[in-house]
């Protein structure tokens, strides 16, 4: 086992993505599914997203999901990639999360994002703009203030008040200096851009300021990984996806995902074939060797402690194969067993 790969953690996020000809309901009890089996390989976390207005993603409600998932599993820490806070009152938010972590103490995670919407429909039925990303910062601050129980409206949070909810900050843009000033673990995607990455981490280490959640900067890397056989195969894995994001650059609207070979025989025009193409391009995908090496200089390049793994697609044996092959070349269901 590669000395890199043996001593970083693996996790799994799944925005549960509906597939074409399939309910919102089927693409929940698949995330629900995918933990379980996330939690025998012996992945460390498993996080859900919250996505509004969006029919190709049926996760809109992250901490109702973490719970159904953390009822589902025993042992796997469960959270969300992320609560995106703009959305959202702390204090309701230190609520949701105190009653989670007093159902299943020990094993929640707080994943904060600061995402206000899809589109200016999404944000005008939430009541927000885009301008309320920029109150991040400040909601953050209120929202672990809440914990602590140091609210100056002398309000408290129940039941979250003296509870510890490890807390994650989702950085795109500034997010990585918010993370570092807050002194909180930071996750970054994605993996095709690792030029901007490493700035965003760098940003990150150089600014972080030890903090009672976090004593010294943590980083998770995020972003698709596919293994399987082939390159082929693996490849295959990643058009529905790809398809679905091109789609949504070019109509405004997120479909289900469609079956690989429907991908295949598509006549694309020559924007969507960019979108597509370049929806592609930047994952770590191939064979098990292959995806090794990528991990490993990944790990090397960012310095990273823990990779978070994003990978959508239509073949759900697909991909719970290319889970299981990670696990392998990871070396983490061996470690698990080890543990116990």
């Amino acid at each position: 086992m590669r000395s890199s790969l043996a001593s970083a953690r693996f996790s799994v996020l799944d925005r549960s993505r509906v597939r074409e000809g399939h309910t919102g309901a089927r693409a929940l009890r698949d995330t629900v599914g995918l933990a379980r089996e996330a939690e025998r390989l012996g992945y460390h976390r498993f996080w859900v997203s919250e996505h509004h207005g969006v029919p190709g993603v049926a996760g809109s409600a992250p901490t109702v999901l973490a719970a159904a998932v953390a009822g589902a599993t025993r042992t796997i820490r469960v959270g969300t990639g992320g609560v995106m806070l703009p959305n959202h009152r702390p204090l309701v938010v230190a609520e949701q999360f105190g009653v989670l972590e007093s159902l299943f103490p020990g094993r929640i995670d707080m994943g904060l994002g600061r995402s206000v919407g899809f589109t200016d429909g999404v944000r005008r039925a939430l009541g927000r703009d885009k301008d309320d990303a920029g109150d991040f910062a400040d909601h953050v601050d209120e929202l672990l203030g809440w914990f602590r129980g140091t609210s100056p409206t002398r309000v408290h949070a129940y039941p979250a008040e003296g509870l510890t909810v490890p807390p994650f900050v989702l950085a795109m843009g500034e997010g990585a200096a918010i993370a570092a000033r807050a002194g909180l673990p930071m996750v970054i995607g994605d993996l095709r851009d690792r030029e901007r990455m490493r700035r965003g981490i760098d940003t990150y280490r150089e600014g972080f300021r030890p903090s009672p959640w976090a004593s010294e900067p943590y980083v998770v890397v995020s972003g698709t990984v596919a293994v399987a056989a082939t390159p082929e195969e693996a490849r295959r894995i990643l058009l529905p996806e790809a398809w679905s994001m091109a789609h949504a650059r070019t109509h405004g609207t997120f479909p289900p995902l469609p079956p690989a070979e429907r991908v295949e025989a598509l006549e694309m025009t020559a924007r969507e074939r960019g979108f597509y193409e370049s929806g592609l391009a930047g994952h770590l995908t191939g064979t098990e060797e292959e995806v090794a090496d990528g991990l490993e200089r990944l790990l090397e390049d960012t310095g990273a402690q823990e990779v978070l793994v994003t990978t959508s697609t239509y073949d759900r044996a697909a991909l719970l194969d290319s889970y299981r092959r990670l696990a392998g070349i990871t070396g983490i269901t061996d470690r698990g067993t080890a543990a116990g």
